[in-house]
């Protein structure tokens, strides 16, 4: 069965966001229609104020939709409460920050964030999936390491790995790139294949053409709407 055949991990339709500034209405997404399929990682780009963080902040279920449905991995998101959002979160999503650090507790290890991921989402302690986690992601001679002994890109690494630990229906991203430095880079992008190969929809907001150069599907923003879908 290929991602396409599959159920969407998420299925968003006429979804409409407004925000009220200084008396005025700001149209931050006008009716977005988009379904992304388990197995796949896409690239979320365009201008800023183009509505790419507002369409990461409600797929991770921090704000909901004035109007619409975002279905994530088969759940009715936008008529949560706050408290049923903070579950669907914890059970089917992973979110990362852009910068590395702010992922990651500078206390725990590598192996010791994984275990946190496995209590946050109510699992079992798991020596295979840790281990398969940490040799999927390139992090094997890592494992016993605090954030301040790692690089950029080997936190960057780590967060994916605490962020979709289990693993979560979706995986969400801002700008996760943004401030390493270009070998870096194509570390972090083979671990969101290695991750979209384990099933998980991944999704990046980003303005790095590497990451569009290496997503499954591009799908532009403009003004709010979706722009193009490739």
């Amino acid at each position: 069965m290929t991602p396409s055949d599959r159920s969407p991990a998420v299925r968003c339709r006429g979804v409409l966001r407004t925000y009220h500034l200084d008396g005025s209405e700001v149209s931050a997404l006008r009716g977005v229609d988009l379904d992304l399929a388990p197995g796949t990682f896409t690239a979320l780009v365009g201008p800023s104020g183009s509505g790419k963080s507002t369409l990461l902040r409600l797929l991770a279920c921090v704000d909901r939709p004035d109007r619409g449905s975002i279905q994530i991995d088969g759940v009715e998101a936008a008529s949560l409460s706050r408290r049923g959002r903070l579950r669907l979160r914890r059970r089917t999503l992973g979110f990362m920050f852009q910068a590395p650090a702010d992922n990651l507790l500078d206390y725990l290890t590598v192996r010791q964030h994984l275990r946190l991921a496995a209590q946050l989402r109510g699992l079992p302690a798991d020596i295979d999936l840790e281990e398969d986690t940490l040799e999927r992601l390139g992090l094997a001679g890592r494992a016993e390491h605090l954030p301040r002994q790692l690089s950029g890109g080997e936190q960057q690494r780590v967060g994916i790995a605490f962020a979709a630990f289990g693993p979560p229906a979706l995986l969400l991203a801002d700008e996760p790139t943004g401030q390493l430095d270009h070998g870096a880079v194509d570390g972090v992008l083979d671990a969101f294949l290695a991750m979209a190969a384990a099933g998980v929809a991944v999704v990046a907001a980003t303005h790095d053409p590497a990451v569009a150069g290496r997503a499954h599907q591009v799908v532009r923003m403009r003004d709010g709407i979706i722009e193009e879908h490739s």
